[in-house]
């Protein structure tokens, strides 16, 4: 199975750019379908967006798009979020996950890395 870890989260003021990275191992993550998430405290986890295996067609929710960029480097094994426009909202965990399938829940997570945008 595939293991994942997220980093490049931090503090930002609002206005500002991250982007976060997440970085496979176990598996290549070109057989995975993958997105990104977020959880706010007190909140349910949030989809903030998708990519297919070749990275040719991606999804967004609407509270990001025009804003968040998802991409990945099957190469490199390693899949991103180019935040950018940050809100205070945007405060919260990200987290990266996987799977196999288009019609199974996302099977695989990374520990998730802090996102703080001070305003």
């Amino acid at each position: 199975q595939v293991q994942l870890v997220e980093s490049g989260g931090g503090s930002v003021q609002a206005g500002g750019s991250l982007r976060l990275s997440c970085a496979a191992s176990g598996r290549p993550i070109s057989v995975y379908r993958m997105a990104w998430f977020r959880q706010a405290p007190g909140k349910e986890r949030e989809f903030l967006a998708s990519i297919t295996l070749s990275g040719g067609n991606t999804n967004y929710a609407d509270s990001v798009k025009g804003r968040f960029t998802i991409s990945r480097d099957n190469a490199k094994n390693t899949m991103y979020l180019q935040m950018s426009s940050l809100k205070a909202e945007d405060t919260a965990v990200y987290y990266c996950a996987a799977r196999r399938s288009l019609y199974s829940n996302y099977e695989y997570w990374g520990q998730g890395t802090q996102v703080i945008v001070s305003s």
